[in-house]
């Protein structure tokens, strides 16, 4: 069974029909108990990283979360989701992330390139850098479906799995054990996200 978080933000109900679509039971909690039972745990979100990161407290998540990682239970972050698990943010202020990955989130600068738009929103490429299971059968330069003005800086380049043009190439996502997470939505990226989600349901 998979868990995903519901801290209040993101669009959990998406990403739990994205699972169930590919066969994968999924669904939307922050109960602790079926935290600890699921094989596999999600955390979406979009927002404001501060925010987020305080739901996680106030619903006594950020355990949990600690707790499967530490278990080498396969995790996912999406989205914001990618994002707090970096160790700050830039975003309205200085604010302390889960600092599972070392690095900060930044807002993309004004001059990143001519005519491109904050938030970044649509579809984009992804370029693989790092092989991994949850790329299986996904072709480098795949398309997929983005939308925010910040993205993360990870002080570690081995973490670095996806890279993606948008005036400079920023990382698209990480992974790091049984931990994967990435900027773009899955459960919008039509056939290229619903693979990668069903790879993550199989990932063991």
């Amino acid at each position: 069974m998979i868990a995903i978080l519901d801290c209040e933000l993101g669009n959990l109900r998406s990403v739990q029909q994205g699972f169930e679509t590919v066969g994968h039971h999924a669904v939307v909690t922050r109960d602790l108990r079926m935290i600890d039972r699921a094989t596999h745990v999600v955390l979406p979100g979009v927002g404001a990283f501060g925010e987020c990161v305080n739901n996680l407290h106030r619903f006594g998540l950020v355990d949990p979360i600690q707790r499967t990682i530490a278990q080498g239970k396969p995790f996912l972050g999406i989205c914001l989701g990618l994002q707090v698990l970096f160790s700050e943010s830039e975003e309205f202020g200085v604010h302390r992330g889960l600092d599972i990955f070392p690095g900060t989130v930044k807002r993309f600068p004004p001059g990143a390139g001519p005519s491109l738009k904050i938030p970044h929103m649509g579809w984009n490429t992804i370029r693989v850098k790092q092989p991994m299971p949850l790329f299986r059968g996904i072709a480098s330069e795949a398309h997929v479906y983005f939308v925010h003005s910040y993205y993360v800086e990870p002080a570690e380049a081995d973490a670095i799995c996806t890279e993606t043009p948008y005036g400079f190439p920023f990382v698209s996502s990480v992974a790091k054990d049984k931990v994967f997470a990435c900027q773009f939505h899955p459960e919008k990226s039509q056939k290229v996200g619903l693979h990668l989600l069903k790879n993550f349901g199989d990932w063991s």
